[in-house]
């Protein structure tokens, strides 16, 4: 066997253009899967991370129910009042009324679009949240509908030029004047729904000056429930569902209202990248299989000018499987070879990737798995193997006296 590696070793190297040639299908394909399946990988980490370091043990509960629902009725205060009670949900600790809305955010010449999330007193402790400097939402504040604002910090950066300092100054929400009262702790993310950009006010304020009069009053967007632990989430659903369905009366299967837990929004994250990963991964072995083409047609190029050699081989003493061992060997090592180098390009575009996503404060972070690079590797080279077969086998096939006489 270690004739035959040197033997390849010496042919392929005979012909270094053309072989590196045939190797880089190998590398663009073998690369791009390695890349895209540690992006894929990376993605999920950090959408799985955001959604675990909310908590593990919060319902999100929102309106709307099946399609059969008949009179479906909004979630209001006072259902989120009634989910607080320990007698009939005693395995509930909080319940939080929520309104989200996107307004225009303006400070002297600066404006910005942002979210408004309005709350109550103690949303903060429901989701971890803290303030580099000020105070979050007070209960005082909450009872006087006071016109005071939490900016998160990416929403001080763009409306403030900074978010030091600035408690005490004066912005305007949809043309409304409202007091900065602390600034968020940084949390990290990107894209429509960072948590960094938003800006938090009392749920009162919300419903007497930014939002529009609604049919149903003190109608919500949202209830967020926190169980008493991880363990008795499945407890805590049931008895939310009891207390709605009997406030809103409904019948079981006919709730007008959706519950969502932390474990249906991993479940849900990590389907949608499993599939967007898998399927780009799919693309991407394409190239493996363009690569795989080009070793078969380099190969059966080779045995054509080698056909004399072959003759030769045989007329001393060779047999059909020493031929065919010494032309999948040569494919073998080009197919391995061009993983090895995929590998190290797959790697590098990750780490770019990474960078890149560090550079724009996204929180992406891909991660190259050992699973990826032995799948990569051993695809690489079944790929030689494959495609180097049949050009082999015709190369075993060639009769001795036909081989030699040729020209």
């Amino acid at each position: 066997m270690l004739q035959n590696i040197l033997e390849a070793l010496d042919s392929l190297a005979s012909n270094k253009l053309r072989s590196a040639l045939t190797v880089l299908g190998i590398v663009i394909g073998v690369g791009a899967v390695i890349a895209i399946v540690a992006i894929g990988n990376g993605a999920q980490n950090s959408i799985t991370g955001s959604i675990s370091s909310i908590g593990t043990n919060l319902l999100f509960i929102i309106p709307g129910g099946g399609r059969d629902v008949r009179n479906p009725k909004p979630l209001t205060l006072e259902d989120a009042t009634a989910l607080k009670d320990l007698s009939t949900a005693p395995d509930v600790i909080d319940a939080q009324p929520m309104i989200s809305s996107r307004a225009t955010v303006s400070y002297g010449g600066e404006s910005t679009a942002t979210t408004i999330s309005a709350v109550m007193t103690g949303y903060d402790l429901m989701r971890s949240l803290s303030v580099t400097e000020g105070e979050f939402i007070t209960n005082d504040q909450v009872l006087g509908r006071a016109a005071v604002a939490v900016l998160g910090p990416t929403t001080a950066d763009n409306l403030l030029g900074g978010h030091d300092g600035v408690t005490g100054q004066t912005i305007r929400i949809s043309g409304q004047p409202f007091r900065v009262v602390g600034v968020l702790k940084a949390q990290g993310g990107s894209g429509f729904q960072n948590p960094d950009d938003q800006i938090i006010v009392p749920l009162t304020t919300a419903q007497s000056r930014l939002i529009s009069r609604r049919a149903v009053p003190n109608s919500v967007d949202m209830i967020l429930v926190q169980a008493a632990s991880a363990d008795l989430v499945t407890a805590a659903k049931d008895e939310v569902s009891t207390i709605l369905r009997a406030r809103h009366q409904s019948a079981i299967g006919a709730d007008d209202f959706t519950i969502f837990t932390q474990q249906n929004f991993l479940d849900i994250a990590g389907t949608i990248t499993g599939v967007f990963t898998i399927f780009l991964g799919g693309i991407a072995g394409i190239s493996l299989l363009v690569g795989g083409i080009g070793i078969m047609n380099i190969m059966l190029v080779s045995v054509t000018e080698r056909t004399r050699e072959i003759g030769l081989r045989k007329a001393v003493g060779a047999r059909k499987i020493d031929i065919m061992i010494q032309f999948l060997t040569e494919s073998l090592l080009l197919s391995l070879a061009g993983g090895f180098i995929g590998i190290l390009l797959g790697w590098g575009l990750s780490i770019l990737v990474g960078i890149i996503a560090r550079s724009q404060n996204a929180n992406l972070s891909p991660a190259v798995s050992l699973d990826a690079i032995l799948l990569a590797t051993l695809f690489s080279a079944a790929v030689g193997l494959f495609f180097g077969l049949y050009p082999a086998k015709r190369a075993a096939d060639l009769e001795p006296v036909e081989a030699l006489r040729y020209e």
